[in-house]
């Protein structure tokens, strides 16, 4: 039970924000608009799957919106082009475990401190493509929305793709050695290394895995829109770490799960439709958000002291 309880704190306070709107807002469970929310925030799901595991191998990756972006417009532009989305989407994947790879090398290869080097590469990335776009939308052909089915069974499809990596991960993370190497490595990597585990190798492959997440999630982003907006991906890395931390994985590294980022993550993208419900001003949103991130850091800060003091 203590193993989980950020988990499980996460996931009664969206129940209970759950209760709130069925009790004062009902409208919020109409079926269509539900859907439509659940549907915008697949891609970010997937990205966030790969953030956790970049969390709590005690490692950062602020690239990530960057790296989508440059992988939605890549995707738009070859699906543009008249590509077939079943080679646009390993296209664009592919392309995205190339950003990662970079920033694998430069932190596991050089052994540079990851924050300094994805703020780099976000920014390198970031300026680049808005120096090669020049603030240009890229259209994109009719076939390539909702994956060329109607919008309902497109946005079923991009839902369940969404759980089906999130139920693959969440198991891999506890049932493959591979998974329990990251646990290890975030926890203390050179007991890690002492245990026969390849820290570097570990940290790299994680950093490949984020990128290649970015990519499958761009091409779910650009089929749920007739263009693909140069700003696409701006501020997405500041939304799955949030939605990490506040999940119950440690910033410190070596714990937490993807099942925790995804009630973070569904906990954070109620709130505007909440406060739009309850017509409440918009700008409370961001307020809000950061309160319940402070609050989950601190909640983690004072069990760790806690348990310090226990362990003393």
């Amino acid at each position: 039970m203590n193993r989980y309880f950020r988990e499980i704190s996460v996931t009664a306070a969206l129940g209970l924000v759950l209760l709130a709107m069925a009790v004062f807002a009902p409208g919020f469970f109409q079926p269509q608009p539900l859907l439509s929310l659940v549907t915008r925030e697949a891609p970010t799901l997937v990205v966030a799957c790969g953030m956790a595991l970049v969390i709590i191998s005690r490692q950062i990756d602020i690239s990530v919106g960057s790296q989508f972006s440059v992988c939605s417009i890549c995707a738009g532009v070859l699906a543009a082009r008249g590509w077939p989305l079943a080679v646009v989407g390993p296209a664009a994947a592919a392309l995205g475990a190339l950003l990662g790879a970079f920033n694998g090398v430069l932190v596991a290869g050089l052994r540079l401190p990851s924050i300094v080097v994805t703020l780099a590469t976000m920014v390198m990335l970031r300026q680049g493509l808005n120096l090669v776009q020049q603030g240009a939308f890229v259209n994109l052909p009719d076939r390539v929305q909702w994956f060329g089915l109607s919008q309902a069974a497109g946005q079923w499809t991009l839902v369940g793709a969404a759980l089906v990596l999130l139920v693959i991960f969440g198991l891999a993370m506890r049932q493959l050695a591979t998974g329990r190497w990251v646990y290890a490595v975030g926890t203390d990597d050179e007991a890690a290394r002492l245990a026969g585990i390849r820290p570097q190798l570990v940290t790299f492959l994680v950093f490949v895995l984020m990128g290649l997440l970015a990519g499958v999630a761009a091409t779910m982003n650009i089929v749920q829109s007739p263009q693909v907006q140069p700003a696409v991906g701006s501020g997405l890395e500041l939304k799955v770490i949030a939605a990490v931390v506040v999940g119950g994985v440690a910033i410190s590294g070596g714990r937490g799960n993807v099942w925790g980022a995804f009630a973070g993550l569904l906990l954070l993208a109620c709130v505007s439709p909440a406060l739009t419900h309850l017509h409440v001003e918009a700008y409370w949103e961001k307020t809000i958000q950061g309160a319940i991130i402070l609050l989950a850091v601190v909640a983690d800060g004072l069990r760790q002291r806690k348990r310090g003091e226990g362990q003393a």
